[in-house]
This record gives structure tokens, C-alpha cells and sequence, in this order.
């Protein structure tokens, strides 16, 4: 047995099945004869030109079945390939320095993965990954086609390798492979982020022994939630992890019977369980799912991969589909939240040292007060057509969200002037993400009807760590004291105010936390709509009471080490 980082829930029983080696490269200094380099150009312009065919057809695919967030990962890769500065060098060493096609694709590739690993910023880190998975597209290209991702059993099978890229993820044959299995990466990587939103267990950074171990055809169990990796395993091992198997297949049934029923604890206290969106076409699953509605539509989808902005008209009929869809259950859309890693062509907006601390959400729409007027009129003529909510993301000064709220009464009058409807009710709420508006929660209160909390950023803002980096990953959590302090602060201060507190982060979909947030006052819990459903069964198997003493005893607590073991010990 290995154990490795669980990154995908679920168990695996198949066989292995090895990713086949890269194709060998040439020696970086080895030298073609001139003559060849027509030759070799012509070879590198055939890679490219198929590479962008093949990750066009795979952002297609993935654009059907995990939406825009998830397929920018692919436009991202496209954008290396459209990049002078990349495809470029490698023509200029095949030129200049006699390199055949595959050594200066390995060379500059190389140079490039050197360069943003390097680098402070957490977006641009990020892109050594884009790196390596297009420099072996194009190697793969060179070499023999796409072969390396050919000749999979039709029968099921557990992927196992060094690593695995996004890209290659998305080839796999979702009917037949059962899990991934990777001696490198973590949870937090391209490659697992996808595992999860297909729903394939998957274990990582299992370590070079675990490779040297696993061989094609051996049997292998994978756990996705607790990391183990079993090569080889006894028929009572076998016989246990099939037993498992068959227990979370029921546990699902379970979940499917609780779809039309309502988020209340065994005495009676209501709170709701809402789904994160990003774009239109994800409403009608969401609706079937029996949610109580969208605690999250992240409307900048609708501003990505474009070289031009959605105007009035396109942001209304998108925001109408959604609320319409939802039939009077409550949709909350925050207005545009771009910077960060999230970079738009059209806006055209500045290269930073550090985005995330940067030009970004609520900063650059009140610094293009057109840009963010065109918003919210949409928004408000969506908003007579359901329950529409509206949410500002990044704030961080009251002046900040005044200042919205006025550009927001603007745009109301200009639709009473135009005879547009809208509901004249409309809540506003802003997100909490920045430990200075939680500190400020009593004052933030007064201006807003909700708050929702993003524990994605308010964490890495608290704790000064970036989650996409893999050798300070385990200091990220949500279980740490200050966090949880920060949270229970932002609930009490809505409640005095009279006003609800939900929770749109990673942390509202971990049914490790639903008690002790539920404890804490938590009104609304909004996540992934796979796990929301697990979420729900959590309430309605507790009373609010006991939610409470899990609470009080958890902020004690000194470490978040602490306060996982004691949650963790508690639903064992």
C-alpha cells in the first residue's frame, strides 16, 4: 500500500494501465546539418498546426461538459501556441543554433518552465504547468502523432504515471477509466481540479516507489478519500474495498431521496443549500437538482475567451435565462470579478506583479463606471423575471461599496426614465473575501441586505498563503483558527444587523464543516452542486444545539490541525 494526497473522491478497482513515456528527445547538443532546416521548420509549422486543431476539439469538449471556467484552461494553452515569443524561439534555434525540431521544442520549453516557476506571481507560476503540457503535444506531434494517448482497453482501467496534464485528462475514455493514480502533483493543480468536475477518483503525489511498483495489467484499488493505493491487493482487501464501494453507491441513493426535501436540522432550524454557477446552460441540471436556488453565479464567464465585451442586451438575455429558470428560488449574480487568474482579452487590462492583490473585481468596474452601468441595467431588467440578488465582490472600503450602490441607484433611474422594469426590491449584498471588511462586518451590515462569504480568498488573504503553490499548500486551510474567528465574526455582526450570512468558498461544500458552520450561524451554504448534496444530509442528521457545541468547541481550539482531528474524529 501507498499513500499518496487524495485531490477526488471515490474508490477505483480496476487494473493499471501505465501512461506510456514520452517519445525521446535529441540531446540539446546535437546538431542538424543546414540543409535541414527547411525541413525542420516545416515539421514544427505540421506540430503546432495540429496541436491547436487537437486542444481546439478539446476545449469543445470540455465547454460541453464542465463549461467555460474549466475550458479556459485549454485557451490558455492555445495562447502559448499564438505566442511569438514561444513558437518563435523554437524557429530561431532550429535557424540559428542548427537544433532539429523535437531539441529545440524540449530546449525552449525547458527555458520557459525555468522562467515561470521562478517567479513570485501565483497566475504566472501556474502557466509552467500550461508549459509542460503543451511542450508534450507538440514532442507527442513530432514524434508519432497523438499516439501517446491511443490504445486504451475498452474495458475499465486505473490510469497510472509520473503525472498527468489537463489536456490529457480530458482524452481519457470517461466510460472505461475508473481513476488516476500520479507519483506527482497535488490538489490544488490543473489536472485535479478536472479529475473532480468529472468525477474520477483520483490520487496524487503518490512518489516514485508507487511508480516503480505499479505495472499495466496488475489489479489496484485507489481511494480518493483517504489517498490510498493498493497494488496488487489480497482478495480480503478486495473484498473490503468492493463492500466500500458498494456503501457509497448507496450513500448516493441516499442523497438522490433527500433532492426535493428541505435543509432543516433534526429540531427544526431552517438554513439553505444553494449551487455555485458560471454560466446559462448549467441552470436547467441545477434546477433538477433540488437546490434552493444559486448562492454564486460568477457572471464574468460571460466576459472570458472574447476578444469583445457582452453588451446590455447579451448580459440581460443571459442573466434573464438564469433567473427565469429558477422560477422565484433566489439568484445571486456577482457582478464582474476579473484581475486575478481570471484575465480577459477584451479588457485589455495591465500585466501585474501580483494580480491578486492587484487591479481587480470591484476596482476596475469602479474605475470604468460605463463598463459596470452596462452591468447593472442588465442586471435590474433580469432582476423582473425572478429572484434576482446582487453581490459585490472585493470590497474592501465602505467608500468602495457606496460608491456602487450609488452607480447602482443611477441605473435604476435610468430604467424608471426608460419605462424598464425591474424589482424595485432587489437585495445588494457584497462578498466578505478580505480580513479587513470581515474585521469591519458591523459597518459593512448597516450598507447591505446579505453578506456571503469566499473563503477561497479570505484565506489566502489571512494567511499570506498562495494555494496554487504546492510547497506551502499544506499551510492553506479553512480549519485555521483565524479563519474561523474571522467567520463567526462576519455572522454575528449580520445577525445584530438583521441581515443573513451564506458561504460561496470550497469550505461550504465540505461536509466536514457543515456542522461547525451550521453551529456558527450560517445561513446559506452554496458550492459545487455534486457535494451540495452531501451537504444537506449533514443537517438533516444534527440539531442545532449539538451544531452549536461543536462550534464553541472548535474556535478553542489552537491549530487547524486540531480542529480537523476533532471534526474528523467526530463523524467516525
Amino acid at each position: 500500500m501507498f499513500k499518496g494526497i487524495p485531490v477526488s473522491a471515490g474508490i477505483a478497482i480496476a487494473p493499471i494501465v501505465r501512461l506510456a513515456a514520452q517519445p525521446p528527445v535529441a540531446a540539446a547538443g546535437e546538431k542538424i546539418d543546414a540543409n535541414r532546416i527547411a525541413e525542420e521548420l516545416q515539421s514544427l509549422e505540421r506540430s503546432i498546426a495540429l496541436a491547436r486543431e487537437q486542444l481546439s476539439g478539446l476545449k469543445e469538449k470540455a465547454m460541453d461538459q464542465l463549461g467555460p471556467e474549466k475550458a479556459a484552461i485549454l485557451s490558455a494553452h492555445i495562447a502559448f501556441l499564438d505566442d511569438p515569443s514561444f513558437a518563435g524561439e523554437m524557429k530561431a534555434r532550429i535557424e540559428n543554433q542548427l537544433c532539429s525540431a523535437p531539441a529545440a521544442v524540449q530546449a525552449v520549453a525547458e527555458q520557459f518552465i525555468a522562467l515561470f516557476e521562478g517567479m513570485d506571481n501565483e497566475y504566472m507560476r501556474e502557466r509552467a504547468d500550461d508549459i509542460r503540457d503543451v511542450s508534450r503535444r507538440l514532442l507527442r506531434n513530432l514524434s508519432s502523432g497523438d499516439s501517446h494517448f491511443a490504445g486504451f482497453p475498452e474495458e475499465p482501467f486505473i490510469l497510472a504515471g509520473e503525472d498527468v496534464t489537463p489536456s490529457e485528462t480530458l482524452q481519457l475514455p470517461l466510460a472505461y477509466v475508473k481513476g488516476i493514480a500520479t507519483a506527482k502533483g497535488g490538489p490544488t493543480s490543473h489536472a485535479a481540479i478536472l479529475a473532480r468536475s468529472l468525477g474520477i477518483p483520483a490520487v496524487m503525489g503518490g512518489g516514485e516507489a508507487f511508480l516503480a511498483a505499479a505495472e499495466t495489467s496488475q489489479m489496484m484499488i485507489l481511494d480518493g478519500t483517504t489517498g490510498e493505493l493498493w497494488i496488487a491487493p489480497s482478495e480480503e482487501q478486495l473484498s473490503i474495498f468492493r463492500e466500500k464501494a458498494r456503501q457509497e453507491a448507496d450513500d448516493r441513493e441516499a442523497l438522490d431521496a433527500l433532492k426535493d426535501l428541505p435543509a432543516v436540522t433534526l429540531d427544526g432550524h431552517r438554513v439553505h443549500v444553494a449551487a455555485n454557477m458560471a454560466v446559462p446552460e448549467e441552470a436547467e441540471a441545477l434546477v433538477a437538482s433540488g437546490l434552493d436556488g444559486v448562492g454564486l453565479f460568477r457572471s464574468e464567464f460571460l466576459f472570458m475567451d472574447r476578444d469583445s465585451l457582452p453588451d446590455e442586451e447579451e448580459q440581460f438575455d443571459a442573466y434573464k435565462r438564469v433567473v427565469s429558470a429558477f422560477q422565484g428560488k433566489p439568484v445571486i449574480i456577482r457582478t464582474l470579478d476579473a484581475g486575478g487568474d481570471k484575465h480577459l482579452p477584451a479588457m485589455a487590462l495591465p500585466k501585474e506583479e501580483n494580480p491578486f492583490l492587484g487591479f481587480r473585481a470591484i476596482r476596475i468596474s469602479l474605475a470604468r463606471p460605463e463598463l459596470f452601468r452596462t452591468q447593472l441595467r442588465a442586471l435590474l431588467r433580469a432582476s423582473a423575471f425572478g429572484r434576482l440578488l446582487i453581490m459585490f465582490p472585493m470590497i474592501s472600503h465602505v467608500e468602495q461599496l457606496r460608491e456602487a450602490k450609488r452607480l447602482l441607484e443611477e441605473a435604476k433611474e435610468e430604467l424608471r426614465m426608460s419605462k424598464a422594469p425591474f424589482d424595485e426590491q432587489l437585495a445588494v449584498g457584497m462578498m466578505m473575501e478580505i480580513p479587513s471588511a470581515c474585521l469591519q462586518a458591523d459597518a459593512f451590515a448597516k450598507e447591505v441586505q446579505f453578506f456571503s462569504i469566499g473563503t477561497n480568498d479570505l484565506v489566502q488573504y489571512t494567511l499570506a498563503v498562495d494555494r496554487m503553490n504546492e510547497s506551502i499548500a499544506h499551510l492553506y486551510s479553512y480549519y485555521h483558527p483565524a479563519v474561523l474567528r474571522l467567520i463567526a465574526h462576519v455572522i454575528d455582526a449580520s445577525h445584530r444587523a438583521g441581515i443573513w450570512t451564506g458561504l460561496c468558498g470550497e469550505m461550504a461544500g465540505d461536509p466536514l464543516a457543515t456542522e461547525l458552520l451550521l453551529g456558527m450561524g450560517l445561513d446559506e451554504f452554496s458550492g459545487a452542486a455534486a457535494v451540495m448534496p452531501k451537504v444537506k444530509a449533514r443537517i438533516r442528521s444534527t440539531t442545532i444545539d449539538q451544531a452549536r457545541k461543536v462550534a464553541r468547541y472548535a474556535l478553542s481550539l489552537s491549530s487547524a490541525g486540531d480542529v480537523y482531528r476533532y471534526l474528523h474524529d467526530k463523524t467516525e
